[in-house]
């Protein structure tokens, strides 16, 4: 065991629980569902920005998407372009209208409250269906980050991948459970900036010490340097940024914003931040074969940066001081930021539509104190989260990769459409907006299922599901919107209203 690389996991994880006991003992005197699910919406531009980042960018940033491109070559690159795309258009042009929206809709804290209020509507049906979704697939996607955190503590320290999955679980519910939406966003604005200085440290090190041997034992595909060897995947890359457009743990940030004016600022520190890593996170893949050559034991688990970067500090010595080791174990702790970053948003955001959408007006009806509401979110982070752990625990569960790419693809594809012509659509009708849900998260399930048991024509067989399943939650949208229109004189004047919105 590396019992220096453990003690600086050790600090990093009481790090983060002080930052979750700190945000609760602050909030214990008058603090509602507001405070506990957005901040009060009182998130500044850096905290907003670099924590919108940190909730998108888990794990698979750092083990998952360097190394498919360690695996599979430079046509991975489409992936990067697209995720980066998508996020600059939702900060540029979903961003601002969402916040204004979501406070004109009757100050709607959760993403259901909002596309149940944008229609003036009394019913619950849209909040049901939304919970549904969220529960499903941010236990899918909490089971990833989980998973990774115990591959970390496996490789990196000897322990056993399952208990290093109970001890991440239970940080992250921890800070979490106690200190609500402040906490998840300041744990995430301290570990984006881990993440960032280990991804451009790591590459740029590596790339210094490749040698003509370990080019050669790189053993490169002729096709490993063409980005257009598969026009699958230059399709299905630009298709991972639709994701951006329905993802409810990121654009929640968007409604959390203190101001208007903030929100330039805060595009600017986010879009910068990804950008930055996405361009590391394939030039890791990429100088990661060329330094570590051809291991599938490195492919299979995914471990591309982790030996990375025991490979170039471990050997570094100054005098007695083991510098490599102390160097190796705060860089690889940006692996457990990453995990947790979005592991905590996700849990959040999964508390906050349920205990928002359906206990309080289902079991409640909406006759229930703000103390109430807090614990009920707890109880549910704390659910969630261990059903998330059964799952990453069950060695048939998938790779950290495959489980992003499952949540991300019914995330985007059922939630994507809708906000993006509520926003800029007056006629849009509730009917419209919930068929889109249903059609959209149901079409990506669907073509993910063919695609695995190839039924589908081979000419788009292994199509990223989302990209289907983003059209079909657009045309249903529209469509059935037309079919079932009839004036919605208040829904039409809140849309106005909100596009005209001027801070006070």
């Amino acid at each position: 065991m590396n019992y220096i690389e453990v003690t600086i996991f050790i600090l990093y994880l009481f790090f983060m629980l002080f930052i979750g006991v700190y945000f609760f003992v602050k909030s214990k005197k008058g603090a509602n569902e507001k405070d506990y699910f957005l901040g009060g919406r009182k998130m500044s531009a850096w905290v907003s920005g670099l924590s919108a980042g940190a909730s998108d960018m888990s794990a698979w940033v750092l083990m998952g998407l360097p190394t498919s491109v360690y695996s599979n070559g430079l046509n991975q690159m489409w992936i990067p372009i697209g995720l980066g795309l998508g996020y600059a258009l939702s900060w540029i042009f979903i961003a601002p209208r969402l916040r204004k929206f979501s406070i004109v809709a009757k100050d709607s804290i959760t993403v259901p409250q909002y596309l149940t209020n944008r229609f003036n509507s009394t019913s619950s049906v849209m909040q049901i269906i939304c919970a549904v979704i969220f529960l499903l697939a941010y236990t899918v996607y909490c089971a990833s980050s989980i998973k990774a955190c115990g591959t970390l503590f496996s490789t990196v320290i000897g322990m056993d991948a399952t208990f290093a999955m109970y001890l991440a679980a239970f940080v992250i519910i921890s800070y979490t459970f106690l200190g609500g939406f402040n906490a998840v966003c300041w744990t995430d604005f301290f570990q984006a900036l881990l993440i960032l200085g280990a991804m451009l440290i790591a590459p740029i090190f590596a790339l210094s010490l490749i040698s003509p041997a370990t080019i050669a034992s790189a053993n490169l595909d002729p096709n490993f340097l063409n980005p257009f060897s598969d026009y699958k995947e230059v399709i299905s890359g630009f298709a991972w940024g639709l994701g951006y457009f329905g993802m409810p743990h990121i654009i929640i940030r968007f409604m959390s914003i203190d101001s208007q004016k903030s929100i330039k600022k805060s595009a600017t520190v986010g879009i910068c931040w990804t950008v930055l890593i996405l361009t590391f996170a394939l030039l890791i893949g990429i100088i990661g074969r060329y330094y570590l050559g051809q291991d599938p034991s490195i492919a299979d688990k995914e471990l591309v940066f982790i030996e990375m970067v025991r490979h170039i500090f471990h050997p570094i010595h100054l005098g007695p001081l083991a510098i490599g080791m102390c160097v190796s174990g705060l860089l690889l702790a940006a692996v457990l930021a990453a995990s947790m970053s979005t592991a905590d948003s996700q849990l959040l955001s999964a508390a906050s539509s349920f205990a928002a959408d359906v206990y309080k007006p289902f079991f409640r009806k909406n006759k229930i104190e703000d103390k109430e509401m807090l614990w009920t979110s707890r109880i549910v982070v704390l659910i969630i989260a261990i059903i998330a752990l059964i799952m990453a625990a069950n060695p048939n569960s998938g790779s950290i990769m495959s489980l992003v790419s499952n949540a991300w693809g019914v995330f985007g594809a059922a939630f994507g459409p809708v906000i993006l012509i509520s926003l800029f659509w007056k006629k849009l009708s509730f009917a419209g907006a919930f068929w889109g849900i249903v059609f959209g998260a149901a079409a990506d399930i669907a073509w993910y299922v063919l695609s695995q048991m190839e039924l589908l024509p081979q000419a788009v067989n292994g199509i990223y599901e989302i990209l289907p399943g983003f059209i079909a939650g657009l045309i249903v949208c529209y469509v059935v919107s037309l079919m079932t229109q009839k004036k919605n004189q208040p829904a039409e004047e809140m849309f106005e209203k909100a596009v005209a919105y001027k801070e006070e």
